[in-house]
This record gives structure tokens, sequence and C-alpha cells, in this order.
């Protein structure tokens, strides 16, 4: 007989096999999203208006049933970095900006530890509303979003892109590899150089991890003084 955490693992799997199938069927893999590669090509990227315009009030998930706000995304529209994050919480679907409950507070802080402002990154999430009850999103949310995040990155064209939390970086990735996996190391995501991290919300429920959160942005930083 399953155990409750083997139960619950099956399920995971089970949701991300059916989202990458769900992918290769939408024609949505990474070889899809074509990035501009010269001057005359960039000036084609679509704007972040236009990006939240194609998003209009959606309705293509059973999540536009619950939500109060669209939680598209917020900063430079031009950033050199990126930080992707998971869903909406309750105060990111009152306010309709992401990260600014508790776990975007600790993002704040962060993000003026690196030197910076949220005024000169940009956030976002992988999906643009709140799942009920903080639930994980799930396959078919992820899919029904993904082409407006994968807009809203070509339209920006950072440097770099720090996705934070599980979900964040193995929708990005297109990967099952866990967070623990896959943190504190660069992977290529057209061309860009894309770094996972634990989330903030974890942090709050870990803060022993802080620190190895910090190292990670310690190592983006020294990359982005390279670049």
């Amino acid at each position: 007989m399953e155990t409750e955490p083997q139960q619950e693992l099956r399920e995971i799997v089970g949701q991300v096999r059916g989202y990458l199938e769900r992918q290769r069927e939408l024609g949505l893999d990474r070889g899809e999203l074509s990035w501009p590669a010269s001057p005359a090509a960039a000036a084609a990227r679509p704007t972040l208006e236009q990006v939240r315009a194609d998003l209009g009030e959606c309705t293509r998930c059973k999540l536009h049933r619950h939500r109060t706000r669209i939680v598209f995304g917020v900063g430079n529209p031009k950033a050199a970095l990126v930080f992707v994050g998971e869903a909406p919480g309750a105060d990111e679907d009152a306010q309709g900006e992401p990260f600014v409950g508790r776990a975007g507070q600790l993002l704040t802080k962060i993000i003026e530890a690196m030197g910076m402002r949220r005024e000169d990154v940009y956030i976002c999430n992988i999906i643009k509303c709140r799942p009920p009850n903080n639930r994980m999103p799930e396959a078919d949310e992820i899919v029904a979003c993904q082409p407006f995040l994968l807009e809203q990155l070509r339209a920006i064209g950072p440097r770099f892109i720090c996705a934070l939390g599980g979900p964040a970086a193995q929708t990005l990735l297109q990967t099952r590899e866990p967070i623990s996996r896959l943190r504190g190391r660069f992977y290529d995501f057209h061309g860009i150089p894309l770094l996972p991290t634990f989330h903030p919300a974890f942090l709050l429920r870990n803060p022993n991890e802080k620190k190895t959160v910090w190292e990670d942005m310690k190592l983006l930083l020294r990359h982005m003084r390279q670049a």
C-alpha cells in the first residue's frame, strides 16, 4: 500500500508527464521560441503592452473562475535580469502585482542586497492567476500561460534569468529534476543564462537555506558583472 508521500510523488510525476506531453502536442517545446538574433529581428519583438493586450481578460484555463486580478508582471521592460516565480498568492491576487506578500518582501530584500531595486529588474510568474488555496499550478494551467510567459521574456530580452523554485525552473528548462538538484548553476535558455534557486516562500519555511540562496545570488552577480 502506498504511503501518502508516495501517492503525492506519483501524482506530481503524472502531472509533469502530462504537461510535457501537452507541450509537444501544442508545439510549445523549446525549439518553437525564436529569439531575435539581429537588430532588425529585435525590432520585431513584441512589447510587454502587446503581450498583455493579447492575454486580455484570459479565460483559457479554469483559474479565471477564482481570480480577483490577473497578475501579469512588474518592473523594467528592458531589464537585464528577470525573476520568474511560480504563481500569484492571495496578496498578489488582491493587488495585481507579483511578489508583494511575505515572500515578495523577502525577494525585495534579496534584490536590494544585490545592489539593485525592484524597479531595475522584471518580476513575473509562470502562471498569471492564483491557484485556489495556493496549491501547485497544474499542467494544463502552465500550458495555457506558457506562450505569454515566453512572449514576456522575448519582449524584454534579458541578459539573465533567475528561476525561483521548482515549477519555474522545470517549466523553463523542461525538466523533471527537483530544484535541489537544479539550483546553483547556470543553464542555457535560448542563449540566455538561467540560474535556478529556491523560492522565497521556501526560505520563509526553511530560513537555514537563506545562505544557500545568497550564494546563488553572488554567483549570479559575478556573471552579470563579467557579461
